[in-house]
């Protein structure tokens, strides 16, 4: 009897063992992380790199725009979301309408890595108490030399030259092509100012848009490839995803030395995140240098935002550095000042 009761013990010991340890492995498995970014915006590389590494599944929405994005926010729909990747003006507008969540440093010790550039840039949150840089980058011109053998010069003024009329775009967007005229005057992207507006707004009516043949933010890349726009206002990766990389030295991406439009694409924890510790390992991992670097290798990104990626990167041909960016502005959030650009962005796009 006491054998089988002995028996009995040592079984029910190892069942409630079993069960414990397959309640572990199970809770360990079932950790999450929801993250809401761009389509496209993260490796998979890194995903599963991520899971090996903490045990932690990262599930993926994604978004097409800021907009996008913050009316889901706004009507309800940031729950369930652990991680959002705003850019700078709409992490700006988050943080001052209380949807985000004070950031842990002691559980991020890789934002020694942050590049100073954009501390400095991020006017916003420069202390980063709020978000951490993802990455930051800029639009600018792109030039396929094969069609213009001549000199020209590598300003915005480039699209007064008519030498090139009617093989020129802008990209379809307001703040960017507003902001390039705005700059190129020696004005601020986000003025408020209605004389500097207007001076601007002459501009691209009456320099610029005689040269252009369309506003694009769509095809561009692809009818640059095949030679039929020749210089592009445009993000570096929608030119160069489009070509074979034996024919980059065809193209002169630069951007303007008097600076342009300029963004910076932020991790956020909204508030009522689950996974709050899981959220900061997960800022940490990607400013982690060799995490870093694959992310930037992945599209051909330059090291802009993380200190210590480079070393660690494939890729050492890079559009532009941090260096470039010194004169470019990020969008702010205007608030009641967006009807001034809207005005004017309607006679420039329609009227004329």
């Amino acid at each position: 009897m006491k054998h089988i009761r002995l028996i009995l013990i040592v079984l029910l010991a190892g069942l409630l063992g079993f069960t414990l340890i397959s309640c572990n492995r199970a809770s360990k498995s079932a950790e999450k992380l929801y993250l809401y970014n761009w389509t496209y915006y993260t490796p998979d590389e890194l995903v599963a790199k991520f899971k090996k590494e903490t045990g932690i599944e990262i599930i993926i929405d994604n978004f097409a725009s800021n907009e996008e994005m913050f009316a889901k926010v706004m009507a309800g729909g940031a729950e369930g979301y652990d991680i959002i990747f705003p850019s700078s003006d709409y992490t700006s507008i988050m943080i001052n309408h209380g949807l985000v969540q004070e950031l842990d440093h002691s559980l991020l010790p890789n934002l020694k890595y942050v590049s100073p550039t954009v501390t400095e840039k991020a006017d916003y949150d420069p202390d980063l108490k709020y978000h951490v840089p993802y990455f930051m980058g800029s639009s600018g011109i792109a030039v396929n030399t094969a069609r213009v053998p001549f000199e020209y010069e590598r300003t915005w003024a480039i699209f007064a030259d008519q030498r090139m009329a009617g093989r020129m775009t802008f990209l379809d967007d307001m703040r960017e092509v507003m902001g390039a005229a705005l700059k190129h005057l020696g004005y601020s992207g986000n003025t408020t100012d209605e004389r500097e507006l207007d001076e601007a707004t002459a501009l691209i009516i009456n320099e610029w848009k005689p040269n252009i043949i369309k506003f694009d933010s769509e095809s561009f890349g692809k009818a640059f490839s095949r030679g039929e726009f020749w210089v592009v206002h445009s993000y570096p990766e929608n030119v160069f995803a489009e070509l074979p990389a034996d024919m980059w030295d065809s193209v002169d991406f630069f951007i303007p030395p008097e600076g342009g439009m300029m963004y910076i694409d932020n991790m956020v924890i909204p508030n009522g995140a689950k996974n709050v510790k899981n959220a900061h390992k997960f800022m940490n991992f990607i400013h982690d240098p060799k995490n870093y670097a694959i992310f930037l290798d992945e599209f051909d990104f330059p090291p802009t935002t993380n200190t210590g990626a480079e070393r660690y990167m494939k890729n050492d041909a890079f559009f532009f550095t941090d260096k470039d960016l010194v004169n470019s502005d990020l969008n702010d959030d205007l608030g009641e000042y967006l009807d001034l650009y809207n005005a004017r962005w309607q006679k420039i796009r329609y009227e004329h």
